[in-house]
This record gives structure tokens, C-alpha cells and sequence, in this order.
């Protein structure tokens, strides 16, 4: 099992910036891709970013490429997303995912979810 657990939510202002994390606990040696996903109101579930267990891969949702950045620190078990020139149109629930790869993450082959934390952006 792998347990994950987000931080880093909350309100900001069109244009400012959002650091989100997502610890990993558990058998992580077996989920060796991060990611993350967002899931707005009254909208499906949408991938954002994944990233390699080394960091040297990285896939990104067209709608975010350039703004966001998906980085790890493997000694703390931890996935980060930098969010930088927030629209309101990013608002939503951010949820962490670990899977075998980026690309099983890119098909949301998601092995485990975390609960989420919730960003939202104001115009």
C-alpha cells in the first residue's frame, strides 16, 4: 500500500502562484511515477503532470505546460507542483496519484489516489 497525502491548497488571486505537495508513504519502491490530477466542478477528472521516479521524465496537460512545474525530492518522498500565472479556469481539487509510469499515469492507470486539496483562483 502507498498512502498519499496533499498540502498546499488554497485561495490566490488570477496570476498569482501555488506550490502544492504530496507526501508518499507506504511501499512507494513499487510506484515509481508521481503525478497529478485536477477534477473542477461538474467536470471530469484531467491530468495535469507525471513525473519518473529519477525526475528525468515529465509530461505535462497542454493547458498548464509553461505555468506549471512538477518536480520530487526522492529522499522525502515527496511530489511538488509549482503552480505559477494562475487563471480562475484552474480552479478545482488537485489530487496526487502514483503509478508504474508517467505514461500508465498519462493513461490513469493510477495504482493509488490521494484525497486531495482544493485550490481555487479568483478573477
Amino acid at each position: 500500500q502507498v498512502q498519499l497525502v496533499e498540502s498546499g491548497g488554497g485561495l490566490v488571486q488570477a496570476g498569482g502562484s501555488l506550490r502544492l505537495s504530496c507526501a508518499a508513504s507506504g511501499r512507494t519502491f513499487r510506484n515509481p511515477a508521481l503525478g497529478w490530477f485536477r477534477q473542477a466542478p461538474g467536470k471530469e477528472r484531467e491530468f495535469v503532470a507525471a513525473i519518473s521516479r529519477g525526475g528525468s521524465s515529465t509530461n505535462y496537460a497542454v493547458s498548464v505546460k509553461g505555468r506549471y512545474t512538477i518536480s520530487r525530492d526522492n529522499a522525502k518522498n515527496t511530489v511538488y507542483l509549482q503552480m505559477n500565472s494562475l487563471k480562475p479556469e484552474d480552479t478545482a481539487d488537485y489530487y496526487c496519484a502514483a503509478g508504474a509510469s508517467t505514461y500508465a499515469l498519462l493513461r490513469f492507470e493510477c495504482d493509488y489516489w490521494g484525497q486531495g486539496t482544493q485550490v481555487t483562483v479568483s478573477s
